[in-house]
């Protein structure tokens, strides 16, 4: 069932207090922009476009995870270059270390004390590129960075960037020299993002855009950082009925009860769908939620973060597919 059954969803007739018609209008102008800017690099892939756009009007993450030459990289390029933010890159590789990530303190000979040497994790818009490259303790450098926006080295705390979002790229089918994420790092990520091979007529028109290599696309900043703050405050006012809240946990709940998971949502997990719903409905250039705004964020924020059991494993089922069954057990809330 989507929101197009039912005659009116149950949170259509409300506003959020402190957001007007004209900031929401300013917000998904805004977003189209960025869209168009991306695409000048990335041919199609509305859908991914605008999941990147919500992990980034949500502070949230995101982990692009596809198949090589898909256009990953490329992608969180060109919407970092679309932020007038602080841009870095970091290749993960099997020998990083986490120093090189965060950063080392250095004799400064001259002083006799130390001199600290931030790594390239002191930015706001940080792509690790493969990030199942690198060892284990190397991923886990990451982790109070994602989720407390600071960094502990050698016993002192330093705080990063505002903002500050990682977009990291990595391949689910090349196996050797990889490291799997462990699930308290796919739980910091709001949103899994696969991007999935061109259609005919989209490869058709990558072949003629890129034929000329010294041809480049230019993309120039569309939102500065004061635009970027103020956007993701207004998406925290999109409105979402109780009934519809009550809805979102019900499914959450649905994940963590049934046979086919032996892992179900976290709270994390439940907090990211209720912003991403929000962030959605907001670049939509709605004021409110509707059910099929959570629907659409079911996969991409749930289905990283669970775990089938053995027996669906067996039985050839993913993540996706039990969400999809869960959802379906759960009445659509509806205003009669």
């Amino acid at each position: 069932m989507t929101s197009e059954d039912n005659p009116a969803p149950a949170s259509a007739t409300t506003t959020p207090d402190g957001a007007s018609a004209t900031d929401l209008a300013n917000l998904h102008e805004v977003a189209n922009r960025i869209k168009t800017n991306v695409q000048k690099v990335v041919v199609g892939k509305d859908d991914a476009i605008d999941l990147l756009l919500v992990a980034l009007l949500c502070r949230g993450h995101a982990l692009l995870e596809d198949v090589p030459g898909i256009g990953k990289t490329t992608m969180a390029k060109a919407l970092s270059a679309s932020l007038d933010c602080e841009f870095r890159r970091i290749q993960f590789t099997p020998d990083l270390m986490p120093g090189d990530v965060l950063g080392v303190n250095v004799l400064n000979m001259q002083t006799g004390g130390f001199d600290f040497r931030p790594g390239p994790i002191f930015t706001q818009v940080l792509l690790a590129d493969e990030i199942n490259r690198a060892t284990p303790r190397t991923q886990t450098a990451l982790l109070e960075a994602m989720q407390e926006r600071q960094a502990t080295i050698d016993g002192e705390t330093r705080a990063l960037p505002d903002p500050f979002i990682v977009l990291a790229t990595l391949n689910p089918i090349e196996m050797e020299g990889t490291f799997p994420l462990p699930e308290a790092q796919l739980d910091r990520f709001m949103l899994r993002i696969t991007l999935g091979y061109p259609t005919q007529s989209e490869e058709s028109e990558i072949l003629l855009r890129f034929n000329d290599p010294a041809v480049e696309p230019e993309i120039s900043p569309i939102m500065h950082i004061d635009e970027l703050n103020d956007a993701q405050h207004l998406v925290t006012t999109v409105r979402m009925d109780d009934t519809l809240r009550t809805y979102l946990l019900q499914v959450i709940d649905a994940t963590r009860n049934t046979d086919e998971l032996q892992l179900g949502a976290s709270p994390r997990a439940a907090i990211s769908l209720y912003r991403a719903s929000q962030a959605w409905a907001a670049i939509s250039g709605r004021s409110y939620v509707v059910p099929d705004d959570i629907k659409a964020m079911l996969s991409p924020v749930l289905s990283h973060r669970l775990i089938p059991s053995s027996q669906a494993r067996l039985r050839g089922r993913g993540t996706d597919a039990i969400l999809v069954e869960c959802a379906r057990g759960i009445p659509v809330p509806i205003e009669r």
